[in-house]
């Protein structure tokens, strides 16, 4: 499950910095959904018209195999973490461009502490791959997303898409381990009743 997932991330990036390409092509498939999800909702309404998260996505993995050196291994959540802060930067580069034609008419869609808290992975055992790997779009995934309530949307993607821990979540939300867990147990039930019309 969840451990063999992490060591073949840690083998595949191994094998991408000892030269072999298709490990690189594995990392992106694998990787590709959570990070995908995570840049769409990073983005503003606004720069969502302009900027296609395919793109985006490419750019990413483009930037991590260029300074793959530069990443280092340190726990099972590290590399999508990693990940993530290169979409932060791609997404603020895109951002003041967009400023630079319309001052103020872009504005990134940030995860907010005191509105948007999220849960701790232990408490819950659905997994990251478990959620984005049920034969199911992407397309369908962000509109389920879509129609939750804005809290629980939020719970989902600083848990099960970023990956934060639960003393991650805790520190950054200002709230009690025990506050988020309720949440994301909340937020993952109605999640899964979402998709059960669907199907």
């Amino acid at each position: 499950m969840g451990v063999s997932s992490f060591t073949s991330t840690f083998d595949l990036v191994e094998r991408f910095r000892a030269g072999d390409e298709t490990a690189f092509s594995q990392l992106f498939a694998a990787y590709r959904p959570r990070l995908a999800v995570l840049i769409r909702y990073k983005l503003s309404e606004r720069l969502r018209q302009r900027v296609e998260v395919d793109d985006l996505l490419q750019e990413v993995f483009l930037a991590a195999a260029k300074d793959i050196g530069g990443f280092t291994y340190r726990s099972p959540g590290s590399f999508m973490s990693w990940l993530a802060r290169i979409a932060d930067h791609l997404i603020a580069d895109e951002a003041r461009s967009q400023a630079r034609q319309k001052r103020n008419a872009v504005e990134m869609v940030r995860f907010r502490s005191a509105t948007n808290p999220g849960g701790p992975e232990p408490v819950d055992p659905t997994t990251p791959s478990r959620i984005f790997t049920q034969n199911e779009s992407i397309e369908n995934l962000l509109a389920r997303l879509d129609a939750l309530p804005p809290d629980y949307r939020q719970a989902i993607l600083l848990a099960k898409v970023q990956g934060l821990s639960s003393a991650e979540m805790a520190a950054q939300m200002g709230r009690s381990r025990e506050a988020v867990a309720v949440l994301l147990h909340r937020a993952l039930q109605r999640l899964r009743a979402t998709g059960e019309g669907n199907e």
